[in-house]
């Protein structure tokens, strides 16, 4: 969608210098961006601006008379920003394609689009503005709010709510049984796994991503959850707000995670373990069953523990001779 610089420095808050009129259509990178590119420059970079052939670049602070550009105090946020109104596509196809199969008594929003293949069951509402495209499932009493994104052959069980403007990419599964068994001497009797899932507004949830619904209570992924794609979240697990998790992550059961939480890639986390908000846990730390991670600490190894004593025994490690 194309807007001009003057519109977008109004929309991010930052002060215009330059030509408000240029016309903008994508986003770039310095390097690579045209007359009709958005770009913008982190401080280091700054001086890379004037070489830049982009028709306007986002920045801290500097001064380039021959460039259009927009002053903003965090140019990656306001570029972020800018990028996700200037790249908002129109939704022209909206309505049902003739081959997918929605259940008379679902409820429908306006302007929703609901693509080749997919199938809405009985009772499922589908909010206003949302984009589900080709081959998507859509369980029965399932509800999904405004503006939301499901990307092809997501699937979505029975019972699940998702809020508003969430982005589900391709091949997630929500709401499929957790994996519980109780041992029957050799045999393994399937536990229940009747609870729900619940997904807050502005979550987006990465490709092939898994989360459970909850055996007896409710999965929980709470508002501005950002999931990166295969990850494995288990039944009744709650994710609190604004919590980001990197790809190959997998938790279990019962286990909680607090809000503003980073945790890297391939973690593990055991069953019925508990990390309080903001904490940080680094690329393939394994955290242990039923452990206690207290709020603001820095976890990394297996199982983890606090970064600095990981990098000291890692350290003591490295100095070991081998023996030949």
């Amino acid at each position: 969608m194309k807007r001009t610089a003057q519109e977008l420095a109004e929309y991010v808050g930052g002060q215009l210098r330059g030509d408000g009129l240029v016309v903008l259509e994508s986003v770039a990178s310095l390097k690579n961006a045209g007359p009709n590119d958005l770009s913008y420059a982190e401080q280091k970079f700054k001086d890379e601006v004037g070489k830049s052939r982009a028709g306007c670049v986002i920045a801290q602070s500097g001064e380039w008379p021959s460039k259009t550009v927009i002053v903003a105090r965090n140019p990656k946020l306001a570029f972020a920003r800018a990028a996700a109104w200037l790249l908002t596509e129109a939704v022209d196809d909206v309505g049902i394609h003739p081959s997918a199969t929605v259940a008379p008594d679902a409820k429908i929003g306006t302007r929703v689009k609901i693509g080749p293949g997919a199938v809405i069951e009985t009772g499922a509402i589908i909010g206003s503005s949302t984009v589900i495209e080709a081959g998507c499932y859509v369980g029965k009493q399932t509800r999904i709010g405004e503006h939301c994104t499901l990307y092809p052959r997501v699937v979505i069980y029975k019972d699940v709510t998702i809020g508003n403007r969430v982005i589900i990419h391709a091949g997630a599964v929500i709401g499929a049984d957790g994996f519980g068994f109780v041992k029957d001497g050799a045999a393994h009797v399937k536990f229940p796994q009747v609870g729900r899932v619940i997904v807050e507004d502005d979550v987006e949830i990465g490709a092939n991503t898994c989360i459970d619904r909850g055996s007896l209570e409710t999965t929980i992924i709470r508002h501005g959850v950002k999931l990166d794609n295969l990850i494995q979240i288990a039944h009744n697990v709650l994710i609190g707000e604004h919590t980001i998790i990197a790809a190959q992550t997998g938790i279990s059961g019962s286990s909680s995670v607090g809000a503003n939480c980073l945790i890297g890639g391939q973690v593990g986390i055991g069953e019925h373990a508990r990390l309080d908000d903001n904490t940080i846990v680094g690329g393939q730390g394994g955290i242990l069953n039923g452990k206690h991670v207290r709020a603001g600490e820095v976890l990394w190894g297996t199982p983890v523990r606090p970064l600095k004593e990981f990098l000291l025994q890692q350290a003591y490690l490295a100095r070991l001779v081998r023996r030949k």
